[in-house]
């Protein structure tokens, strides 16, 4: 038994929320920052740099236009994401993404799966989310790309998103777990059946509990496998919670989510990670981004007793 450290980490804001319904997870990164997220990761000997912000276009409020709402500014952000966390893995460090709206999740994955394709590694990857986002433009009348990433990534959405890493599809289904759902459009129950997505949702995680969840969904991940984490902050119950556009009560406790984050630090496998939705705007007193950062604190390695890791 042996600590596994983690690679130098690199911290991207993606200050946009051109993907979502409501405006204001732009203001997320700096939120994080304020909340400490740099100093908690360099906290477990990780070297940290923060990137910055990249920059992209504003977000027009504008209505949908052929089923896409702000598609235009949506791929300029998402090939600015795609570009920096593909970098980023190339220079072997370990990409932590600030959103931002979880559309930008579609540059980020795609990243990370043409970096796992091109060095033949295993990819899984943990969408921790209070909804699937495997909507389509026929499925839901709004529009809003936030709802959308899985879906894209799995070669359902508009071209220049779904081609954005080279491969379509970007994923395969088996490669994606879905963890703490418990909002899904009709439409959207039936697309992610015929697509074989596997789908912990609330009542799934209320039956059978989270640490046996974690282990279902962590099942396979081996020293050939890059894990990605992509947080959205909705997936917390909004009583502990409050600072997202999109609550949906019902969602894990601060335990349950720190054991998904403590199990996660278990394998000594994490490889990149998205934290997104977090809007400043709607918290109290930064209370949300706070919790985010005790999460990713565990994510690098916070625990309540010394526990080794097996290589």
């Amino acid at each position: 038994m042996k600590h596994l450290d983690l690679r130098p980490v690199s911290i991207i804001g993606v200050p946009s929320d051109v993907g979502a319904s409501v405006i204001g997870a732009r203001m997320g990164p700096e939120a994080l920052r304020v909340a400490g997220i740099v100093q908690a990761v360099a906290r477990y000997g990780c070297s940290v740099r923060d990137c910055g912000d990249l920059r992209g276009p504003v977000n027009p409020d504008a209505p949908a236009v052929g089923g896409y709402r702000h598609l235009p500014e949506v791929v300029a952000w998402n090939q600015a994401v795609f570009e920096a966390i593909y970098d980023e893995l190339r220079a072997g460090r370990l990409p932590l993404m600030m959103g931002g709206d979880h559309s930008l999740a579609i540059g980020s994955v795609s990243a990370v799966a043409r970096y796992c394709r091109e060095r033949g590694r295993k990819l899984r990857i943990l969408w921790f989310d209070a909804h699937a986002d495997f909507n389509t433009s026929a499925i839901t009348p709004s529009g809003n790309l936030h709802g959308m990433p899985a879906a894209c990534l799995c070669g359902f959405g508009p071209p220049a998103l779904v081609e954005l890493g080279g491969a379509v599809p970007a994923i395969k289904a088996g490669e994606l777990r879905q963890i703490g759902i418990r909002s899904v459009d009709e439409g959207e129950k039936r697309f992610l059946v015929e697509q074989g997505i596997e789908v912990f949702d609330m009542r799934y995680i209320d039956e059978i509990g989270m640490r046996h969840t974690l282990e279902l969904a962590l099942a396979g991940v081996d020293a050939e496998t890059h894990l990605h984490v992509s947080l959205d902050v909705d997936f917390l119950d909004p009583e502990i919670a409050p600072g997202v556009a999109t609550t949906v009560r019902g969602g894990p406790t601060y335990r349950e989510a720190q054991l998904c984050m403590e199990m996660i630090a278990d394998t000594g496998r994490l490889a990149s990670l998205d934290i997104v939705e977090l809007n400043p705007a709607l918290d109290h007193r930064n209370m949300t981004a706070q919790l985010a950062v005790d999460l990713v604190e565990s994510l690098f390695g916070k625990s309540t007793l010394l526990r080794l890791r097996s290589s």
